[in-house]
């Protein structure tokens, strides 16, 4: 199968070239194989050099292979938050792993993605990033290889805002901050991270939004992408997320820790969009909070 899409050139003077390995960082393999399939046209199909300057304003056609993604199809409630040609932006519910463990896995997000995708006409899709599977919210989805390839690049890049809300014990002596300590595995815990100073390095960003009865409302945005990030750096600071046993948290009423991805903010790179995308299902916790109950 084949994907097609059009891209509008905003730069002036940008050639074919400049364009797939400069601003969109692909690799040197994915130019290649895109070079030799004539993949970049214009909208005529007409053929259009590689190091020829466009003008602000001129269309591309790229036409990509699309290969087939592994994910069984497994239909379930899906939410989206945002789609398009390009991605998808779709809620996980807390409980939920991101993608299976082992081939032919079922019961996950990308299962359910796929059986969406395949309803579509698409064979594609492939997750950008991932969340701990007790945390619900957010993930970003590529529909073809090019966005895949595009989106790692912005996240490696910190390009791809994204922000989380999490109930907390204790109160904070600062109302916001810096945590900047960086993580590694607990030699103790197979699964466990802590702070160490081999680790590397990771910055989260907090803001208390409300305190009550020793708990607190935390709005958090990640500086950097390490595993179980948040919930390391909030035990770190004496402040546990309220129900993740695992890092020293209260019991929550209904089971689970409370931290949820609410919010995810980008360029997009294909439409210069700036894209602000709020998570439209929020956990029960949260919207106590946000009732003030």
């Amino acid at each position: 199968m084949a994907v097609e899409f059009d891209y509008q050139a905003r730069t002036e003077g940008l050639t074919i070239e400049e364009l797939l390995r400069e601003k969109w960082q692909l690799g040197k393999k994915m130019v290649h194989e895109l070079r030799m399939a004539s993949a970049v046209t214009g909208t005529d199909g007409e053929p259009i050099g590689w190091t020829q300057g466009l003008k602000a304003g001129d269309v591309l056609r790229l036409r990509i292979a699309e290969p087939a993604s592994s994910y069984a199809p497994d239909h379930g409630s899906l939410t989206i938050a945002y789609q398009d040609e390009h991605c998808l932006v779709v809620h996980k519910p807390a409980g939920m792993a991101v993608h299976p463990n082992e081939p032919g896995g079922t019961g996950t997000l990308m299962n359910q993605v796929m059986a969406e995708s395949l309803a579509a006409g698409r064979s594609y899709a492939e997750h950008v990033h991932r969340l701990d599977q007790g945390t619900s919210g957010l993930v970003l989805i590529a529909r073809h290889p090019v966005a895949k390839a595009v989106f790692d690049r912005m996240l490696e890049k910190k390009e791809i805002r994204r922000v989380y809300f999490a109930e907390t014990d204790k109160r904070f002596q600062k109302p916001r901050g810096r945590i900047d300590a960086p993580i590694g595995r607990d030699r103790h815990h197979a699964t466990r991270r802590r702070v160490s100073p081999s680790g590397q390095p990771a910055v989260t960003h907090y803001e208390v939004l409300r305190e009550e009865n020793g708990r607190s409302l935390v709005r958090l945005e990640l500086g950097t992408g390490r595993t179980h990030q948040i919930r390391v750096h909030m035990a770190f600071t004496g402040h546990p997320i309220v129900g993740d046993a695992l890092y020293g948290g209260r019991r929550a009423d209904g089971g689970g820790y409370r931290l949820h991805a609410g919010q995810m903010a980008f360029v997009h790179p294909f439409t210069g969009e700036e894209l602000v995308i709020d998570d439209p299902q929020e956990p029960v916790w949260l919207e106590e909070w946000t009732r003030g109950d």
